[in-house]
């Protein structure tokens, strides 16, 4: 399996943890991973919020560039894929729509392939050949799997797993060998990017789903996107000072959780970038 690979802008700086292990575990599937070149922000996540032209010319760059590739897309974070998802979307049923855009920018894209998630595209390997691939026993990881809201919404658009209760990522947990912990946040919005514009916000909101996993037993949550994964793992010691409540819960990205069950060295997963260690997980994990 082949895909256009679009890191987008998170990937290749702050989530380079993600970019590592996803290359890693990908190779380890058989996924062949082939980076659009001159790629370009896809405008997540201000661009659609400032103008509609913008936030469609920019994915539809890369979706043009990729077009000329040949190949469908695959977007590991989840506001990268909504956005250039959205754009697609757009070509195939209101083409028209794209005409105007087209002639200012001179960026001509037919529609003629598809985007896809990561985790739709692992997913898609089904279970029994993810199982096949594990070497480390991790029954000890008791997971809240975090899909957040910009994978599976809008519905109509995203065209993937059930957006009220999705099942694919604790599929993929399950095939790992780790406890996907049943809890009703999967889909809660973490805040996103109000992360910087109104952190009070974002505080709050990873509070109550931290505070979820918990009360669900979980021990560590995993996560697909970059906004969520950094809201959720970087905030936590201002989340423990402001509601006196200590969590200490790692969140791994699926990648990373994936690249340990295959036995994949630790330090090629970017496990150390994490703000809250994973170790204390890991060493139940291996005992």
């Amino acid at each position: 399996m082949k895909y256009a690979y679009f890191p987008g802008c998170s990937l290749h700086s702050t989530a380079k943890e993600y970019e590592m292990s996803a290359r890693a575990v990908c190779r380890e599937l058989g996924i062949e991973l082939e980076e659009i070149p001159d790629w370009n922000c896809c405008g997540a996540t201000s661009a659609h919020s400032l103008s509609k032209d913008l936030s469609i010319a920019l994915p539809m760059r890369n979706l043009a560039k990729a077009e000329q590739m040949g190949m469908d897309v695959i977007a590991p974070c989840a506001a990268c894929f909504n956005r250039l998802k959205s754009a697609d979307a757009l070509a195939k049923d209101e083409p028209e729509t794209l005409k105007p855009i087209s002639e200012k920018t001179g960026i001509e894209y037919k529609g003629a392939i598809n985007v896809i998630s990561l985790l739709e595209a692992i997913s898609r390997i089904g279970g029994e050949e993810i199982k096949s691939h594990v070497k480390r026993d991790l029954s000890a990881m008791k997971v809240a799997c975090y899909y957040g809201c910009l994978l599976l919404r809008p519905p109509d658009i995203t065209a993937f797993d059930d957006p009220e209760n999705p099942r694919s990522l604790d599929d993929i947990v399950t095939a790992c060998g780790a406890e996907a912990v049943n809890w009703p946040y999967k889909t809660e919005c973490c805040g996103a990017s109000l992360s910087i514009s109104k952190s009070d916000v974002v505080v709050k909101l990873a509070h109550d789903i931290l505070s979820m996993a918990k009360r669900a037993g979980a021990n560590c949550l995993t996560a697909v996107c970059p906004l969520c994964q950094g809201n959720l793992d970087m905030r936590q010691t201002q989340i423990e000072a402001k509601y006196g409540e200590k969590f200490g819960i790692p969140v791994l990205y699926f990648t990373q959780l994936m690249g340990l069950a295959f036995g994949i060295p630790e330090g090629e997963l970017g496990l150390k970038r994490l703000m809250v260690s994973a170790s204390p997980v890991l060493a139940a994990a291996s005992g």
